[in-house]
């Protein structure tokens, strides 16, 4: 795989195997972090765990009802929270440097959709 970077309105999201130590990025349109290979693999598990839960749980909530979720490595730290259909996405780099960033409920579906990519070409 060659390097690459995506990006829409209010996420972005990039890979470069040939990096040393960081070699992938992710972020939105005010905040970027590098990740490497480790987290980025643990980020991507994540998103696909939370979005798994979501949807399980979308069918025991009322329509108007919240929720709050996250899910959890040793490296990466993700929550959501808002509706099944529109939640806002939290990061949280838990080793070394740290880090912090968010999505809004309006970037996460692209994100998911663009790490299932990167996935399904075996990063």
């Amino acid at each position: 795989m060659t390097q690459q970077l995506h990006s829409g309105s209010g996420w972005r999201i990039g890979w470069n195997p040939t990096a040393d130590r960081y070699c992938a990025l992710v972020g939105a349109d005010d905040w970027a972090i590098e990740l490497t290979q480790l987290e980025f693999e643990e980020f991507c598990r994540l998103l696909e765990q939370l979005s798994g839960a979501i949807e399980a749980i979308q069918t025991e909530l009322m329509p108007e009802e919240g929720l709050s979720c996250e899910v959890e490595s040793d490296r990466i730290l993700l929550s959501a929270e808002g509706i099944p259909t529109a939640y806002n996405l939290h990061l949280t780099v838990l080793e070394g440097r740290r880090a912090e960033g968010s999505w809004s409920a309006f970037a996460v579906p692209n994100l998911l959709s663009i790490v299932r990519l990167l996935k399904a070409e075996n990063l």
